[in-house]
């Protein structure tokens, strides 16, 4: 499989989680709201937006984290491997099982 299916896959858990995660979602929510009131505005539906973008790449940066020990103790020195896009893949999908429920629901 080539490298940018990995990559859509990815993307495409990290946007489930932070679309359908509503546990994240609404601590994301009450602490944009709380630590930067004026940064959107005070529109709501813009810090939803922003809190929901937050869980998304929170997402991502946390399945990434297994992937870059193990490229870390392999000594890799160049691109992911196979291995370390499946690692990154897998933890991704798994940071995402919350939010499957609420996905698969209302679909997209």
């Amino acid at each position: 499989m080539e490298r940018h299916f990995y990559f859509i896959g990815i993307a495409f858990f990290g946007m489930i989680n932070g679309l359908f995660n509503q546990l994240f979602l609404v601590f994301a929510l009450l602490h944009v709201q709380i630590l930067a009131p004026a940064l959107l505005f005070g529109s709501t539906g813009m810090t939803l937006l922003f809190s929901s973008l937050m869980v998304s790449t929170a997402t991502i940066i946390l399945g990434g984290i297994p992937a870059a020990i193990y490229e870390r103790v392999t000594g890799q020195k160049d691109d992911s491997d196979v291995v370390s896009l499946w690692i990154w893949l897998a933890c991704t999908g798994i940071l995402t099982l919350p939010a499957m429920g609420n996905f698969i629901q209302f679909g997209l």
